[in-house]
């Protein structure tokens, strides 16, 4: 009971500090996650036995070059086609291979792209189209959070057939399938509330959400069993690391912001 109290509290703060930012102004929103990436990198680091202040540096210098001064629209296309790319890859290495390479050998690839590029992408979904809006990125983490918590309930109450048990044997497909479902529902009630885009895209990024933030949950997972480590760090009360409540946000933000950047371009 208690845990599950501070559990709740902490989740409440996060959620607080989070919609607090988003509507306060696109400057606060992008600090808040800059300094989430200084958090999530350290956590990272620990994951990857990695002590670096280059990492840091990185992470400044490509916060200011792409969410602050957005200096060249041709650079930042660039680094997304990077980023799809290097995490399509890591999802290859989730599905057929035992340790993933990059972890191994490759740990400034993980840095750069999984996780500061990605959190770039993150902080420039509610502008892609040039201006600020953050209805669309509270939308998001709304769709995320109802994704998660119908696949933890369903999964939990008629779970069966487990989705990728040697890397997480608590996910099932039934789960999957639920946390989909309902946020494919869920898309309907945000696309009403928000008034923004239409049913059809607020469907497409429910189910892209769905996908690759389960797949980013899992390739977080598979980090933490090749480090042997449950949690990514202890910040949260009752749900691990920081990095540990936001892989799924993180990993679909490149695909989530790809998608909105060419249904904007084609339309």
């Amino acid at each position: 009971m208690k845990e599950n109290i501070i559990r709740g509290l902490s989740g409440v703060m996060y959620v607080s500090i989070l919609v607090v930012s988003i509507f306060s102004s696109e400057f606060a929103f992008t600090t808040l996650f800059l300094l989430f990436g200084f958090i999530c990198l350290r956590e990272l680091q620990r994951l990857l036995r990695l002590t670096s202040i280059l990492s840091y540096i990185l992470l400044v210098a490509l916060f200011y070059f792409f969410s602050y001064a957005r200096l060249s629209p041709y650079g930042t296309t660039a680094l997304l086609l990077t980023t799809i790319f290097v995490n399509m890859f890591l999802v290859k290495d989730l599905v057929i291979v035992h340790k993933i390479p990059l972890f191994e050998k490759k740990k400034y690839v993980i840095i750069i792209f999984y996780l500061i590029a990605s959190l770039i992408f993150l902080t420039l979904i509610p502008s892609y189209n040039g201006d600020f809006t953050p209805e669309l990125v509270i939308g998001i983490f709304s769709l995320i959070w109802i994704n998660d918590t119908f696949a933890y309930l369903v999964g939990k109450n008629f779970g069966k057939r487990k989705l990728f048990e040697r890397i997480s044997p608590n996910k099932t497909i039934e789960g999957f399938l639920g946390g989909l479902v309902f946020a494919a529902l869920g898309s309907y009630v945000v696309f009403l509330i928000t008034d923004l885009l239409n049913i059809l895209t607020w469907l497409g990024l429910a189910v892209i959400l769905s996908i690759f933030g389960t797949l980013g949950d899992l390739i977080q997972s598979k980090f933490k069993r090749q480090a042997g480590v449950k949690d990514s760090g202890k910040l949260m009360p009752g749900h691990g690391g920081l990095l540990d409540r936001l892989d799924s946000i993180i990993f679909s933000s490149p695909f989530v912001y790809g998608y909105l950047h060419l249904l904007n371009y084609v339309s």
